[in-house]
């Protein structure tokens, strides 16, 4: 009978191959501690349609992409279609595509909600502040290490740049770390 077992060896150069991946994948800082709950109450119909990425703190699937839309649909089932358009190399780049599907948490006034990329994992989306006419939004999450700042205008004047990036200040988060995205 054959012994299957791997040698203590290869075992360990396995390991130490998979720590080594591990580390080099740097966490996300936390750009903010104390995340608040959003401001106000969020009209769903109002929010619904195509949003303008700004701004944004540096992530995983968005990593290097300009260019980003983001747009919701209502569903006839009552879920929100998501769909997210990125570019690499820059706003006229190849387009990357994810779609998912969000659902409004029971007493959030419609400001926050539950996105699924993939699968049944649904993660956080709180709309944390907007405009009354809905013309920008800023978007975060619980553990303050994402954070989005969207426009109906592609390309926003600086002045509105300028006070959103203030009102993400206001908010707790560190703006040292939003990265610009190219419209």
């Amino acid at each position: 009978m054959r012994d299957y077992r791997a040698p203590a060896s290869v075992a360990a150069v396995a390991l130490i191959g998979l720590g080594a991946l591990i580390a080099r994948r740097k966490p996300m800082p936390v750009g903010n501690a104390s995340v608040p709950l959003p401001a106000k109450p969020v009209a769903l119909g109002r929010y619904l349609g195509l949003w303008y990425e700004i701004g944004r703190y540096e992530n995983g699937f968005e990593r290097g992409l300009d260019g980003v839309t983001a747009e919701y649909r209502a569903r006839p089932d009552g879920l929100i279609q998501v769909v997210n358009i990125g570019r690499r190399g820059g706003p006229a780049g190849a387009a990357k595509l994810a779609e998912g599907r969000a659902k409004v948490v029971d007493g959030s006034g419609g400001a926050r909600l539950k996105v699924a990329f993939f699968g049944p994992f649904y993660a956080d989306y709180w709309v944390l502040d907007h405009a009354d006419d809905y013309a920008w939004s800023i978007v975060g999450e619980p553990s303050g290490r994402y954070l989005w700042l969207l426009c109906r205008e592609q390309r926003p004047a600086e002045e509105l740049r300028a006070a959103l990036k203030q009102r993400a200040a206001d908010l707790g988060y560190d703006t040292r770390l939003i990265r610009p995205t190219a419209q």
